[in-house]
């Protein structure tokens, strides 16, 4: 039996799609600054950030604009651009892995601050980097069975207080090398908002057609990358021998009822050059139709597959086809196609 979830949808159309930029810049070379004795006591070169992953800067938010914020603020360009009263909307999902508070959720406070309506569902769902993804799919079925008819998914990420917490820790005495390595993908992470309003492809001749994908779990691998605001604790090498696994198995599974090979851009989970190019080569896909948002944003959790769309949709034309992607710790895959 296949082990992936298969799935089309039948009168959906991604609306518009927007993306916030948090304002302050973090060089690696900053990050480097600040490790300097830990890399010398450790005898490990600066500059791995670049070199290894590929990552030269990401993004904080500053005392102006908070992460929930810059979703609100997602929300309302994405609304705006798609000419959808705020009104209408049925759905809100917010799909950020990051909270200051277990309660109430993230939800809630967007969706007061977007003023939509009390006939409006709204609540979080958190799955890793897949989140906003998932947020889209569950969107899209709402739509199709006729329960609502236009939805916004947001998304706010903010890795201030885990980079400045591992930093601090990575400056202790005791620290070892394969400490480091653990903690290296935190260094990477970044800040960043996006958001998508989804609504019927009939009603919106001008949309672009969700057309659906495939996901697939492999959750054996659970304990590979574990974090909170205190850290990110990684094994980088079986987290990505396990998910090539993964998507290799989806990508393969898929091959009867979607024909992937050619897509116009294939729009990746952003996390590093090792795991951009593994996802490259294991499906053999065209590199020039890859866009990369981490060497200046790092990863941006969820947020980065909406984030590298939103750049996109100038370059874009009708009628190409776009391929959304990406692996979230766990581990999950999905793959959703786009008609632009």
């Amino acid at each position: 039996m296949s082990g992936n979830a298969s799935f089309r949808h039948e009168n959906v159309a991604l609306l518009s799609v927007s993306a916030v930029q948090a304002p302050e810049v973090v060089s690696s070379e900053h990050i480097d600054t600040l490790l300097k004795p830990t890399l010398k006591r450790l005898r490990l070169p600066e500059g791995l950030l670049q070199r290894v992953a590929g990552v030269l800067e990401r993004r904080s938010w500053n005392d102006d604009l908070s992460f929930d914020d810059a979703a609100t603020l997602a929300g309302q360009r994405a609304l705006a651009e798609s000419g959808v009263d705020p009104s209408e909307v049925g759905l809100l999902i917010n799909t950020s892995v990051t909270r200051t508070h277990l309660e109430p959720s993230v939800a809630v406070r967007i969706h007061h601050g977007l003023g939509l309506p009390s006939s409006a569902l709204n609540f979080d769902i958190a799955n890793a980097c897949l989140g906003f993804v998932n947020g889209m799919t569950l969107a899209a079925q709402l739509i199709d069975s006729g329960q609502i008819k236009y939805a916004v998914i947001v998304d706010g990420e903010d890795a201030g207080d885990v980079r400045h917490n591992t930093v601090q820790r990575l400056l202790r005495m005791g620290v070892t090398r394969k400490d480091f390595m653990q903690e290296f993908p935190s260094l990477t992470l970044g800040a960043g908002a996006a958001a998508a309003v989804l609504g019927p492809a009939d009603a919106h001749p001008e949309g672009h057609r969700i057309l659906g994908g495939i996901t697939r779990a492999a959750t054996q691998h659970n304990a590979l990358c574990v974090g909170d605001v205190d850290g990110m604790f990684t094994d980088a090498k079986a987290l990505l021998r396990g998910g090539m696994e993964l998507v290799v198995d989806a990508w393969n599974e898929a091959k009867p009822n979607w024909d992937w090979t050619r897509m116009d851009r294939y729009i990746l989970h952003q996390v590093s050059d090792v795991h951009t190019n593994a996802i490259i080569k294991a499906a053999s896909l065209d590199k020039t139709r890859v866009p990369k948002t981490y060497p200046l944003l790092g990863n941006v959790g969820p947020a980065s597959i909406p984030i590298t769309l939103a750049g996109e949709v100038s370059t874009l034309v009708r009628g190409q086809r776009v391929l959304c992607m990406g692996v979230g710790s766990g581990l999950n895959t999905a793959m959703t196609e786009i008609v632009w």
